[in-house]
């Protein structure tokens, strides 16, 4: 019988390679080309990827950022996630474009509705998950994204239907003090990602603004920026999200064997 110990290790076997996970990997997942059906009889193009050989613990919906300012599906901290997230946290990840905006998957049917119509957006995307069964589904939005839960998303938190929210460098431009407040009493955790150099909003005004709901916990992220550019701030943003959608998962692995 041989002695454990002296197994070789994974990235020692012969075929196998310890590699780096960088921007452009894409770890394995079942990728799914899905359409989402508006309440507005609109057809929304997006995909789903969930792992490989296993259930999924958890479940995003991703909310991408201003369609007028070149936000789609394939902004890349959503890509990221869904190269990622399946593989590392066994976490499945629906990506979708809101109404009126172009990726390589596709162009959805409709006209940019400013953050109102897409309300009828998102309800379809949770109304998808839903139907498939998915576990423990969040809402993960950024800039624009946000903008769109804060919004809509109570109706789907109310109902059960949503178990968390995240938050990623929300601007709120386009959402009020009222709106604000009606997340003061929300029963599901609500996280915002805030970068120390966003753009729109930074960490001292989010705070403030965040006040009217104070179950909304603020998170100041150091030295990033609105747009979350560097790996450095991607792994930041997808170890929160995947320690929020399935508890100690994060750290996520920085290196794979192939």
């Amino acid at each position: 019988m041989s002695d454990a110990a002296d197994a070789p290790d994974a990235a020692d076997a012969p075929g196998t390679e310890d590699t780096e996970i960088r921007s452009g990997t894409v770890l394995p997942a079942v990728r799914t080309d899905i359409e989402l059906v508006t309440d507005d009889h609109l057809t929304l193009v997006g995909e789903l990827a969930e792992p490989q050989g296993r259930p999924a613990r958890g479940t995003i919906v991703t909310l991408h950022p201003l369609p007028t300012a070149h936000g789609f599906m394939d902004s890349h901290v959503l890509k990221k996630a869904a190269a990622r997230l399946p593989e590392l946290a066994d976490i499945a990840v629906l990506r979708f474009n809101f109404r009126s905006v172009t990726s390589p998957r596709g162009t959805s049917e409709g006209t940019f509705g400013d953050g109102v119509s897409e309300g009828f957006d998102l309800r379809a995307a949770v109304a998808d998950v839903a139907a498939r069964g998915l576990p423990t589904p969040w809402l993960v939005g950024w800039s624009f994204g946000t903008e769109v839960i804060l919004k809509h998303a109570l109706e789907h938190v109310d109902a059960g239907t949503v178990a968390g929210v995240v938050l990623l460098s929300p601007p709120l431009h386009r959402t009020s003090d009222d709106e604000l407040a009606r997340w003061a009493d929300v029963a599901v955790p609500v996280v915002a990602l805030v970068p120390e150099h966003d753009d729109f909003l930074q960490p001292e005004a989010a705070e403030r603004r965040f006040a009217v709901a104070p179950n909304v916990r603020v998170v100041p992220v150091a030295g990033a920026k609105h747009l979350w550019v560097g790996e450095r701030y991607v792994r930041i943003v997808l170890d929160a999200i995947a320690d929020l959608v399935v508890p100690g998962s994060a750290p996520l692995p920085t290196h794979v064997t192939r």
